[in-house]
């Protein structure tokens, strides 16, 4: 690896994005280049010094060589995306599926021989137990759909370009920046308020959990190795957990006490009970290191 391997990150105000543009900051081998489309919310970061930020909107579509443009980078990460608020909404299919294929095909078609694209768990559909990449991919609602073709998009891109690129199948993760909508930020602004009851769903759903920290870090280990190229990996824990069970121990970390209204919510239809990751890919890559 060159002293100094250059790599973009797309989406880099995300949730996701900012953490991982941290992580590489810490180590000499990597310069970081970072676009998002609002400069003004890039500036809050704490990294906007430290890289080389281009802004650029993905939806415009409005640069011939987008390879050049963005310095020739070694390396893409590919986390662009938007609406996750709504993963039903027909414009994962109409435009950020489109939008994001056109993007990384102008990469590859001028130059770009690395990517890595965020998949997600959804994918599988509504199947129980563990999930491991090889089984047959069923999406069932907008966003998963859309993230399924791109990968499938990919495959067939790859047929016609010389690049290499892994999709990393994130399963459910958490820290600090998340959606201020999702479960533990939710419960933490429970706590700030001084709430003595919670209302949750019956909480007995079995999911895979990952710290955001542990998330970017198997991202970079599942770029820089050349194991599994050209295909799926899970970035999960592949450790079973109830949602009943993160919030209790969430709250046992932070010792505040608070009755939790289970049944509140009913479970979602969108999603099957009981599901996790299998980390054997995962586990082999850490192994080579």
């Amino acid at each position: 690896m060159p002293k100094y391997e250059k790599i973009l990150v797309t989406g880099a105000t995300g949730f996701i994005g900012n953490h991982l543009i941290k992580y590489l900051l810490k180590s000499e081998s990597f310069e970081v280049i970072a676009t998002s489309t609002d400069i003004e919310k890039t500036k809050k970061c704490d990294w906007f010094d430290k890289v080389k930020y281009i802004q650029y909107d993905i939806d415009t579509q409005d640069n011939e060589d987008l390879y050049t443009f963005f310095g020739k980078p070694d390396r893409v990460v590919y986390l662009a995306w938007g609406n996750l608020s709504n993963y039903n909404d027909l414009i994962h299919i109409e435009k950020f599926l489109p939008n994001s294929y056109l993007f990384i095909k102008n990469l590859v078609q001028n130059g770009l021989k690395d990517i890595v694209v965020s998949g997600t768990c959804f994918e599988y559909g509504l199947v129980e137990g563990c999930l491991s990449e090889d089984i047959s991919t069923n999406p069932s609602n907008s966003y998963a759909i859309a993230k399924d073709s791109l990968y499938k998009f990919i495959g067939e891109l790859n047929k016609n370009f010389d690049f290499s690129y892994k999709w990393i199948r994130l399963f459910y993760m958490y820290g600090d920046g998340q959606s201020e909508n999702s479960l533990l930020p939710l419960l933490d602004k429970a706590i700030k308020n001084g709430d003595k009851e919670f209302n949750m769903s019956g909480g007995e759903q079995l999911r895979d959990y990952l710290d955001i920290d542990e998330v970017v870090k198997n991202i970079i280990l599942i770029s820089t190795q050349t194991k599994y190229i050209n295909q799926a990996i899970n970035c999960c824990s592949a450790k079973p957990c109830s949602v009943r069970s993160l919030v209790e121990k969430y709250l046992e970390n932070k010792k505040y006490t608070m009755k939790l209204n289970m049944g509140y919510y009913p479970y979602s239809i969108y999603e099957p009970m009981a599901f996790w990751g299998d980390d054997s890919k995962l586990k082999k890559i850490k192994e080579m290191v």
